[in-house]
């Protein structure tokens, strides 16, 4: 079987979102459509609670799905559905937009001292980006860890590993993602289907990709071509942790201002105006 190579790596950058909480962006806005069909990945890390606890107040989405996965720290949500709850360590909320929500994530003081998590947006394509909004609270104890013969463990939200699925199922984009951890030394690989977008994020440790010498640090966003069979990852000296996720592409056009992504200027135009006048939520 034939591995990816890489297309291109991206490096987080440092920014500022919400109602002031510090992150970095893996990628987002100024890089659609190579990530086709996710939109943007942030990663919030800090141990300062003046850099998280602001949190990401009242706000709309539309034309998406937001899914949030939080290694430490706790986060209290709401939305305009009468949804309301705390996710925490190794849980996931997986937020389907469709035709328009309002919600508010709030991050409390986190018990450890740390807040880590990610919020990566996939999109909705043109027929269902009007579709009624559905959210999915996925606890950590539902999310099945593998353990490979190699010592690899992947934590499983959704796709199938090793004849086990992940609890997440039924979304459009057909995606897989998943946490993974490779001991140092060892070689991991991971079959793709075919034409499907494939992007790793490093958490930790260092790895190289393919056989190749090049050892690439934490922060650091690996796109892969679109051609090939499975993703092949060599731990360095320290192991390595990254999540893998990946989604069949779209191919629409991306019409995107702030929270709402569409497929045109007209229907950006009408969604913030019903949102201006009261009637976004349906």
């Amino acid at each position: 079987m034939k591995p990816r190579k890489i297309a291109e790596t991206f490096k987080s950058v440092p920014t500022i979102e919400g109602a002031g909480v510090h992150l970095k962006r893996g990628f987002g806005y100024h890089q659609v459509p190579l990530f086709d069909p996710f939109l943007m990945l942030d990663d919030f890390h800090t141990s300062r609670p003046d850099e998280y606890l602001a949190g990401f107040p009242w706000h709309p989405h539309r034309g998406i799905e937001t899914i949030t996965y939080i290694i430490e720290g706790i986060v209290e949500h709401g939305d305009s559905m009468g949804n309301k709850g705390v996710i925490g360590a190794g849980d996931v909320q997986w937020m389907t937009a469709g035709s328009g929500i309002i919600h508010q994530e709030m991050p409390k003081t986190s018990p450890t001292g740390t807040m880590w998590g990610f919020q990566l947006w996939a999109n909705l394509p043109a027929s269902q980006k009007m579709m009624a909004p559905r959210y999915r609270d996925v606890p950590a104890a539902t999310i099945p860890q593998v353990t490979l013969a190699s010592g690899t463990t992947v934590r499983l939200v959704s796709g199938r590993l090793e004849g086990v699925e992940g609890p997440v199922k039924d979304i459009v984009i057909e995606p897989e993602l998943m946490d993974v951890s490779v001991p140092a030394g060892v070689v991991f690989e991971h079959i793709i289907k075919d034409g499907h977008t494939v992007v790793l994020y490093l958490l930790s440790g260092s790895a190289a990709f393919d056989g190749g010498s090049e050892d690439f640090i934490p922060e650091t966003v690996i796109l892969f071509e679109r051609t090939g069979d499975l993703v092949r990852v060599n731990a360095g000296k320290s192991g390595v942790r990254f999540l893998l996720f990946s989604g069949r592409p779209l191919g629409e056009p991306v019409a995107w201002q702030g929270p709402i992504v569409m497929n045109s200027k007209e229907e950006l135009r009408v969604a913030f105006e019903e949102y201006n006048n009261g009637t976004f939520i349906k």
